[in-house]
């Protein structure tokens, strides 16, 4: 191959390595924005990150049993 063409092929593969690269770091730059927000908004809550788990199934029980609860509130003859 021709010297000159090998370094113009060279140079492409290295400008959109660059490319690559400041897309990845913008793309890292906004995901350590929205988890910093996540982290703001768990504590605004009064949940650690390592108790969301928990968290989230304390809710969806107590969700559970308002359903229940309100089901139970409602007229059974109520055809919907």
């Amino acid at each position: 191959m021709d010297p000159e063409k090998e370094i113009h092929e060279l140079k492409q593969k290295i400008d959109k390595a660059k490319a690559m690269r400041y897309k990845a770091e913008a793309r890292l730059e906004e995901l350590q924005k929205q988890r910093q927000q996540l982290l703001d908004e768990l504590d605004k809550l009064n949940v650690k990150p390592e108790e969301l788990d928990n968290e989230i199934k304390n809710i969806s029980i107590q969700i559970e049993d308002l359903l229940k609860k309100a089901k139970g509130l409602l007229p059974e003859n109520l055809g919907v």
